[in-house]
C-alpha cells in the first residue's frame, strides 16, 4: 500500500464566480423539434433515453416545430402570455413594495414563469398542485384575485389565511393550489398521497408536485418516487432545475453526474427533461404525462431545465455568487419574450398590443397594491388573535379553552 495515491475530494463549482464571464459551455441544449415523442402507452423500458435529450417546440426563429408541438390555439397562447406577463408586472410591483418597508419577504418567479402558467392551463380543474416556490403564474391563469394575493403578503386583517403563512407561501383550494411550505420537500409526498388516495377512492384527478433541483438531494424526493412507483401513482413529479438553490449551485445536488430527470430510471418511471423557458414545450410535456396518468399508468419524473434570473429571495444577493449578467447570457431566453416572439411570428400578436396589455396589466396591480394598502400592510392591520385558535381541532379540548380563557376571548 506505500505506492497507493491520496484520495482527493470532489466538491461541485459553478463553471463562473462573481467577476467572471458568464459561461454555460458546458450545456448542451439540443435544437428545438429535435426530441422524439415516444407514444403515451409506451412502456418505461422503450423510452430510457429521454432523459438525456431536452424537449424543446419554440425554435429560435418563434416557431413551433417537431413532434411535440401542442398546436394550441392563439386564444389559449394569448391566456398562457397574459398569466406570464401579469406574473411579472406583479413581481416588479410587490418587489418594490418589499423595499418599501410594507411587506417582510418576497421571491421573484422572474424567468420560471412559463412553467406555472402552461401547467395551470393544461391541467384540469379539480386536479391539485402541490406547489414550491415561483408558481405564482398558476394562479394568475386561473385568475386569483390580485388583491388577496396582495392582502396575504402584508399578512393583513384581510389576509385569506389569517396571517399563518409567510408572504407569498400562497393557498388557494378552489383554485387547485395547495398550500407552499417552506419546507419545500415536503409537498413531493403529499402530492403522491393526495394521488394515490384519488386512485383509492376512484376519481379521476391527478396530482402535480413540484421541487426544487436542490431538494432533490433530500430524503423526501426519493421517498415521494418510491411510493409512486410503487403504487402507480396518478401523479406528475417536477423537478425546476433553475441552476441555483438559495445561493449553491445545481452541481451540490448531482448536476454534474447525470440529468435531474435520469433519477427517475432507478425508479421504473418515466422521465422527461424539458425545456423550462418554453411555453409550448411546458404544455406538451404536461399533457403527455397527465394522459398517462388518467389511464392508469402511473407517474411520470420531468425536470424543466430553466434559470432563476432574480435572487432566491428578498433575503439573497446572487451578485455575491454568480456573475451579476449571467441570467442575460442563458442559453435559452426569456420565456416571456419567446411565446411572445411566437405570437408575433404568427401573426397573432404586436408590439401595440403588448405594450397596451402592459399597460392594463401595471394598472391593475396598482388597484390591488393601494386597495390593500387601505386595509394595511405589515403590522399596520392584523388578523384578530382569535384565529389562531380556529380551524385547528373540530372540537376544541380544554387547553384551547383554557388558553382562550387567558387571553380574554
Amino acid at each position: 500500500m506505500t505506492n497507493s495515491k491520496p484520495l482527493h475530494l470532489h466538491v461541485p463549482a459553478p463553471p463562473a464566480r462573481p467577476g467572471d464571464e458568464p459561461s454555460f459551455e458546458h450545456l448542451v441544449v439540443p435544437k428545438a423539434g429535435e426530441t422524439r415523442r415516444p407514444d403515451v402507452a409506451a412502456s418505461e423500458e422503450e423510452m430510457r433515453d429521454l432523459p438525456y435529450k431536452l424537449v424543446r417546440v419554440l425554435d429560435d426563429a418563434g416557431n413551433a416545430v417537431g413532434p411535440w408541438n401542442p398546436n394550441l390555439s392563439p386564444d389559449v397562447l394569448r391566456q398562457g402570455l397574459r398569466a406570464m406577463l401579469l406574473t411579472r408586472v406583479f413581481d416588479e410591483r410587490l418587489f418594490r413594495v418589499h423595499r418599501q418597508g410594507k411587506t417582510s419577504f418576497y421571491m421573484k418567479s422572474t424567468g420560471e414563469e412559463a412553467i406555472g402558467a402552461a401547467q395551470s392551463l393544461a391541467l384540469s380543474v379539480g386536479d391539485m398542485c402541490f406547489p414550491t416556490y415561483r408558481v405564482m403564474s398558476w394562479l394568475m391563469a386561473r385568475e386569483y384575485p390580485l388583491t388577496d394575493m396582495v392582502n396575504q403578503i402584508f399578512s393583513n386583517e384581510k389576509d385569506p389565511l389569517k396571517g399563518r403563512q409567510l408572504p407569498i407561501l400562497f393557498s388557494a383550494r378552489d383554485y387547485g393550489f395547495y398550500s407552499l411550505s417552506g419546507n419545500v420537500g415536503s409537498r413531493f409526498g403529499h402530492a403522491v398521497g393526495w394521488a394515490m388516495a384519488s386512485a383509492y377512492k376512484g376519481d379521476d384527478k391527478i396530482a402535480l408536485g413540484y421541487i426544487g433541483e436542490g431538494t432533490t438531494a433530500e430524503g423526501d424526493f426519493h421517498e415521494a418516487l418510491t411510493f409512486a412507483s410503487v403504487y402507480k401513482a396518478p401523479v406528475i413529479l417536477c423537478v425546476t432545475n433553475n441552476q441555483w438553490a438559495i445561493s449553491s449551485y445545481s452541481g451540490i445536488a448531482g448536476s454534474e453526474a447525470t440529468t435531474f430527470a435520469a433519477k427517475a430510471l432507478a425508479y421504473g418511471l418515466p422521465g422527461l427533461r424539458v425545456d423550462g423557458n418554453d411555453f409550448l414545450a411546458v404544455w406538451a410535456a404536461t399533457q403527455w404525462a397527465a394522459e398517462r396518468a388518467r389511464n392508469n399508468l402511473g407517474a411520470t419524473l420531468i425536470e424543466f431545465f430553466t434559470y432563476r434570473a432574480a435572487g432566491h429571495s428578498t433575503s439573497d444577493d446572487p451578485t455575491k455568487y454568480r456573475p451579476a449578467d449571467e441570467a442575460e447570457h442563458w442559453p435559452l431566453g426569456d420565456p416571456l419574450a419567446r411565446l411572445k416572439e411566437h405570437l408575433i411570428s404568427a401573426g397573432e400578436w404586436d408590439e401595440d398590443r403588448h405594450q397596451a396589455l402592459t399597460d392594463e396589466l401595471t394598472e391593475k396591480v396598482k388597484a390591488a397594491v393601494k386597495e390593500a394598502e387601505a386595509v394595511g400592510t405589515l403590522g399596520k392591520s392584523k388578523p384578530s388573535v382569535r384565529e389562531m385558535f380556529e380551524g385547528v381541532f373540530s372540537e376544541p379540548d380544554w387547553r384551547v379553552i383554557e388558553q382562550r380563557r387567558e387571553m380574554g376571548i
